[in-house]
């Protein structure tokens, strides 16, 4: 069976269309996606905005047309925190679903933080090993923090943190000033403090993953990369020096000069920095000095909960 799944973020939207090959087992056929920002203004107004919904309600569209195209027979779109924390979320969903012709499942938090490990945990599961390992999921309107052990999940917790917000309320359209960036991390270190929970919070030795946008854009130019490489991203660690020299790079840069970079998609210069800031904030409040870079995450998993 040939499948497809639609994965609308708050900032991102992506496609998989896969080939089913057996229970939890599938092949990647096609796989796209494109920052459209539905989240933008959000947090201030309490509801998605004319042309943020505009925007990605076309991606959407053309996405699922895209899947038809390839042969899906099944089209999934599941739609994540702006979706779900708008006051018009349901009024968006309901007016895509019948664009499309298609469902929009509205997830929860504690769902879409257990699809985002099983298509880590179904990626990078060899890396990971036996060892107790945290994963987060950097989104625009939120970031999902899961702890696995032996492969099962311990504790979960979805926080209403994303980039958008974090880039609308600290914008660094010029270079970044350094007091303006410790404010940024000291905001984002309190809520991390407070808001996950202990069994995350206090877990030591753990191993940490890290998918997303955010992550996967620090690996691509940690390694250099020209054009973006999957497999090259999969399983690229990334040690605290390393994570302090992008953002030392970064820093000098403009935000048109950030553009520019390889492998920074358009629309997700801007966030970087802010990104940035919730992954160093992570490190330090697990004490860890590492993270594994998952480029699979929820479209993976909503895969693999369709396949299963």
């Amino acid at each position: 069976m040939r499948l497809a799944t639609v994965d609308l973020g708050s900032n991102t939207v992506r496609l998989l269309v896969a080939d089913v090959t057996g229970p939890g087992r599938w092949r990647a056929i096609e796989a796209d996606q494109v920052v459209t920002r539905l989240g933008e203004g959000l947090a201030a107004s309490g509801r998605l905005g004319d042309a943020p919904s505009a925007r990605t309600a076309a991606a959407v569209t053309q996405y699922v047309e895209r899947a038809r195209r390839a042969g899906a027979e099944r089209i999934a779109i599941v739609a994540t925190s702006a979706v779900r924390e708008a006051a018009n979320g349901r009024e968006f969903a309901a007016t895509l679903a019948q664009a499309t012709g298609e469902r929009v499942e509205i997830i929860t938090g504690q769902r879409e933080a257990a699809l985002t490990v099983a298509g880590v945990l179904a990626g990078v599961g060899d890396v990971m090993g036996a060892t107790p390992t945290v994963v987060f999921d950097i989104g625009g309107g939120s970031t999902e923090y899961i702890l696995t052990r032996a492969g099962a999940v311990a504790a979960a917790v979805s926080l209403r943190l994303g980039v958008v917000d974090l880039t609308e309320r600290h914008p660094f359209p010029a270079r970044v000033e350094p007091a303006r960036f410790q404010a940024l991390l000291d905001e984002v270190g309190r809520r991390l403090g407070s808001e996950i929970p202990s069994d995350i919070r206090d877990a030591r030795g753990v191993r940490l993953v890290g998918t997303a946008g955010t992550a996967t854009t620090l690996a691509a130019l940690d390694l250099g990369l020209v054009t973006y490489d999957a497999g090259r991203v999969q399983g690229h660690t990334l040690t605290r020096a390393a994570l302090e020299a992008q953002l030392a790079r970064l820093s000098a840069l403009t935000v048109e000069e950030r553009a520019a970079l390889p492998c920074l998609e358009r629309g997700r210069a801007d966030l970087i920095v802010p990104g940035t800031a919730i992954v160093l904030a992570t490190l330090s409040l697990l004490a860890v000095d590492r993270m594994v870079v998952s480029d699979w995450g929820l479209r993976e998993g909503i895969v693999m909960a369709l396949c299963s």
